[in-house]
């Protein structure tokens, strides 16, 4: 059966000659592995295939597969911004990493979409490039179930083991320290909006902390390739 999805390309395997595995994360149906006919008669181009493509796809779905088809692939929202701008490109590289390790679900999420969206139209063309690692994950990890609810007064350390905030000595090693406990603190109760206002210092020393966080609550998201690149961007 044909259906039309709005979808985001995550990564692709070869398969053979011609044809290749998408992962894409689509609107209609969560996460989705999709076989394509690529060469130089298939409907599907190479620039459909890149890392966080914003597509319509047409595509079949059978319920009784794991393996659907795309018949049909054009290009949505082209990435005006990035060509021009290494540091885009940067974001999109640590975009795809995260992504590609946390959306797992195969099941339609319209507001885990929307915010993927835009996140990735907020990389394209938004100002202030240095939230937007922040704002991901703290967005992110709202979407998947493990954002922590702001502390309590006098509560002024955050345990990334337990996903919480607490007062006194920590008791194992995976707690932030009370500048980043702060700084968390305060984009939890600023609805994720104010990651600008902390230092420059300050959000490179988050970033490690909340990249820890995942690690620890998403299972197999292991250490990221891109986060060393973001230090110049979050200076």
């Amino acid at each position: 059966m044909l259906q039309t999805t709005r979808a985001v390309a995550l990564r692709t395997f070869r398969h053979g000659d011609h044809t290749t595995v998408l992962k894409a994360y689509t609107e209609q149906f969560g996460l989705r592995s999709y076989m394509v006919r690529t060469g130089p008669r298939s409907a599907v181009k190479p620039m459909h295939l890149q890392p966080l493509a914003r597509l319509e796809l047409v595509v079949t779905e059978d319920r009784e597969r794991d393996l659907h088809a795309v018949r049909e692939a054009r290009i949505l929202l082209p990435y005006t911004g990035v060509a021009s701008d290494p540091r885009r490109g940067m974001l999109l590289l640590f975009a795809q990493e995260v992504f590609y390790r946390t959306l797992r679900e195969g099941v339609q999420d319209p507001a885990l979409f929307a915010f993927v969206m835009n996140t990735l139209e907020a990389i394209n063309g938004g100002p202030e490039l240095g939230r937007i690692p922040l704002d991901l994950l703290v967005g992110l990890s709202h979407h998947l179930g493990f954002l922590p609810e702001p502390p309590l007064p006098g509560q002024d350390r955050f345990d990334l083991r337990e996903g919480r905030f607490f007062h006194g000595a920590p008791d194992h090693a995976f707690c932030m320290d009370h500048a980043s406990s702060a700084a968390f603190a305060g984009l939890l109760h600023g609805k994720h909006g104010t990651a600008a206002s902390i230092p420059a210092a300050g959000r490179t020393a988050l970033l490690g902390h909340l990249l820890m966080y995942f690690r620890l609550h998403v299972e197999g998201f292991g250490d990221l390739r891109s986060p060393e690149v973001l230090h110049a961007l979050l200076h």
